[in-house]
């Protein structure tokens, strides 16, 4: 039977082509998605990917949709901490409910989710776990304190996790990627894009699947020896 793979805002940009990547492992996925009913609908349609709506910021929602996907599908072998926002301003204009907001959804959620589905992956003696973090939190970004603080604490959770995770055949590893494709991405005025993408020694941006790539390789049942590893999928920008 298909082990069953989560992937949290797993039905845009490199949550769809991830959850494609698991699907094509033979993993039996299904995305989450909080607020664009129509593309959650059209991802699925066009997949064949079931969907499931709900904010992983709130402990509550994360558990009753574990809960049903549990019920529906089976248990959760394989988590993908994908979802993410940003909520950017300098730290002088950076109100509280941003700070709150973004911490929240790109950290918490990996805390919410990983506590909910831990101790079946201990049970069963096998869990792959990978948490996207990011470029802005080894390197830092202008105008991204909380942004920045959010996915440079997903590195050091991932780091202590595996160690509480090891013994029992689970594996927590870390994707950082570089400035990806996306519309967040391509959403920044084009002066600054092309300043990026200099910067960048590839010289390009990064696609959806060179992430997805990544994920599926740290989420094979024969990754078994890799594991509190942050793998940096950017193109060459930041080496570390």
């Amino acid at each position: 039977m298909a082990r069953v793979a989560l992937v949290t805002g797993g039905t845009r940009g490199i949550g769809e082509a991830i959850s494609l990547a698991l699907k094509d492992q033979g993993r039996s996925v299904v995305a989450s998605y909080v607020g664009n009913d129509a593309a959650a609908e059209a991802f699925k349609a066009k997949t064949g990917i079931p969907v499931i709506k709900f904010n992983v910021g709130s402990f509550e929602e994360c558990e009753a949709a574990v809960t049903k996907i549990t019920t529906d599908y089976g248990p959760i072998e394989v988590l993908v901490n994908n979802a993410g926002i940003t909520r950017d301003a300098t730290l002088l204009r950076m109100r509280r409910d941003m700070w709150d907001a973004v911490l929240d959804t790109n950290l918490g959620a990996c805390f919410n989710l990983c506590k909910l589905t831990f101790e079946g992956m201990r049970e069963r003696k096998f869990g792959r776990v990978v948490n996207v973090g990011s470029i802005n939190g080894q390197a830092g970004q202008y105008g991204q304190v909380n942004y920045a603080a959010a996915k440079s604490g997903i590195h050091g959770f991932t780091k202590a996790l595996a160690q509480e995770g090891a013994r029992y055949g689970i594996t927590v590893n870390a994707i950082a990627p570089g400035y990806v494709d996306t519309e967040m991405v391509r959403a920044v005025p084009g002066e600054v894009l092309r300043k990026i993408v200099a910067k960048i020694p590839i010289g390009r941006l990064g696609r959806a699947e060179d992430i997805a790539r990544g994920v599926a390789f740290l989420t094979a049942d024969e990754a078994e020896f890799i594991t509190g590893s942050t793998l940096s999928i950017n193109g060459g920008q930041h080496m570390y």
